[in-house]
């Protein structure tokens, strides 16, 4: 074993936040709980606020080994969902008398890798009693960063941040609590475990193609997350904290790994031959299957980014999640504003027609909604919101297409890294974009969604309103539940409207023959 040097960092401990100004519905004493469905284990933690502190009451960790039940085909088998379904009816046994604002529950590589995702996710949602959000590779990077700076002292040290999951690798560069460059890679312990060491045998000629292939994935971040970029390295979660255990159980000064260490523990790998004869203290039994491919990994990174040193981090994803709760905030949302701001930016979008249209649409979506008590109030408040994003980014294909604009819009957002977005969320956005104009058939939606309906109708009669490109005069209009029909909508317009715009009243009457192929239906009443 190398010898323990001395540090000349300590390792944090503690959490020690900036003082938070916690929304009304979040104070001292308030709980909280975030739901991580890793590659390899599933975890549930939960928190009680006090003083913009987070006071552990509970953490529960089972390994699923989801990402080891995915076939060639990318299809999860029976056997993996049904043992993810098993521990989130237990977590969703802990969650009992949490309300939705109290709980956010994401799932990361596997289930973005997963074809049959849905099919896992429809049962999964009930099970938990939560729904659960797919993110992508960036946005899970950027929580983790988010997690990692919120149990770290405050400092505006250069940060580089590694996490080695089941599948995916995050890094992560950034200056104090705020993450600057953000990147995942398909490079993980479950992958390069059953890929280069098959049936847990250990070789020296395995971990060096391993540690090849791993470089092969990650050379291109040599630039963007060399020596030169950070001051300080992190390790995250999964493998670095269990080659940290491992390292302390050895007698090693804690939060710390270093390369002889990491040469030292490839030896004991290779001196034990195959993960059923390896013993290591330290080492949990879930994790001598895997540990192997994500050793030849960390120490591709250590090499590739020249790190002599990396301090092992108490924060990680949860944290992250639980934080944005806090600051919900305006944190999570201002991002995700700050996305749709880039993404109209990038592809030149009309800014002042998009707002036209969004004044419009959250007009008559406030007319359909309305709302009886808080929760019904925030709920439609999330709603509008996101009906304002789809208003703003509706004609993002148009610098690609000037016909078919609304399918390249729609392609652009399925196929999106947007910070702070969920897959869920971007494809409802798409599935808008698609639909506000054209034949409502083509999309490949659920029509049982009352709110999804809601949003589309608003979403293209506005489109209709402003079609002229000008302040569009929507006085005395007005949309609302059809009186008498279940599945039906009246939109209604002022005397005299129809004679003063014909061709928006025109336009109009077109919408209502379009609604009747559907299961909902569109009433013109012109006075």
């Amino acid at each position: 074993m190398p010898t323990g040097e001395v540090l000349d960092r300590p390792r944090p401990r503690g959490w020690y936040p900036a003082v938070t100004v916690l929304p009304s519905s979040m104070q001292n004493g308030t709980r909280l709980a975030a739901v991580d469905l890793g590659s390899n284990s599933f975890r549930l933690e939960i928190v009680r606020l006090d003083h913009g502190q987070f006071e552990r009451t509970e953490y529960l960790k089972e390994s699923i080994r989801q990402g080891a039940g995915m076939d060639a085909e990318r299809n999860l088998s029976a056997q993996a969902m049904q043992r993810g379904w098993d521990c989130l009816a237990r977590f969703g046994e802990r969650l009992s008398g949490f309300e939705p604002v109290q709980v956010r529950a994401v799932a990361t590589q596997t289930l973005r890798e997963a074809r049959n995702r849905e099919a896992f996710l429809e049962r999964a949602n009930q099970i938990l009693g939560f729904p659960i959000d797919v993110i992508s590779g960036r946005e899970e990077a950027r929580l983790i960063y988010q997690g990692v700076a919120k149990m770290l002292p405050q400092s505006a040290e250069r940060r580089l941040v590694v996490d080695i999951g089941g599948r995916s690798t995050e890094l992560i560069v950034g200056a104090g609590s705020e993450p600057q460059r953000m990147e995942s890679y398909r490079v993980g312990s479950i992958a390069w475990s059953t890929r280069y060491f098959p049936g847990g045998q250990f070789s020296k000629r395995a971990f060096q193609i391993a540690e090849i292939a791993a470089k092969a994935v990650l050379d291109e971040a040599l630039d963007a997350y060399g020596p030169q970029r950070w001051d300080i390295a992190y390790g995250s979660a999964g493998t670095i904290g269990a080659v940290g255990d491992v390292l302390v159980a050895a007698g090693e000064p804690a939060g710390v790994l270093t390369q002889s260490q990491l040469d030292w523990l490839m030896a004991k790998l290779l001196e034990a031959q195959s993960a059923d004869r390896l013993r290591l203290p330290g080492l949990k039994d879930d994790r001598r299957s895997i540990i192997a491919g994500g050793i030849s990994i960390l120490r591709a990174i250590f090499d590739l980014l020249r790190i002599e040193r990396m301090y092992t981090a108490e924060g990680g994803l949860r944290h992250g999640l639980l934080s944005e709760m806090v600051g919900d905030a305006g944190q999570h949302f201002d991002v995700r504003t700050a996305s749709v701001a880039r993404l109209m930016a990038k592809f030149d979008v009309d800014t002042a027609h998009s707002a036209r249209v969004e004044a419009v649409a959250t007009t008559l979506f406030m007319q359909l909604s309305q709302p009886q008590g808080r929760a019904t109030n925030e709920e439609r408040d999330r709603n509008t919101r996101k009906l304002r994003w789809a208003a703003q980014l509706h004609e993002i294909g148009a610098h690609i297409s000037h016909s078919d604009y609304h399918k390249h819009g729609a392609y652009i957002l399925d196929n999106a890294d947007a910070t702070g977005f969920a897959l869920a969320e971007l494809h409802r956005l798409s599935l808008l974009v698609l639909g506000h104009r054209g034949k409502l058939r083509k999309l490949e939606a659920d029509f049982s969604d009352v709110v999804l309906v809601q949003q589309l109708l608003s979403l293209r009669l506005a489109i209709i309103l402003c079609h002229a490109r000008r302040e569009p005069d929507i006085a005395g209009i007005l949309l609302a539940p059809h009186p008498g029909q279940v599945r039906g909508f009246v939109l209604s317009t002022r005397a005299g409207w129809a004679d003063a715009y014909p061709q928006s009243a025109h336009l109009l009457r077109e919408e209502v023959t379009a609604w009747q192929k559907m299961p909902w239906s569109l009433t013109l009443v012109e006075a």
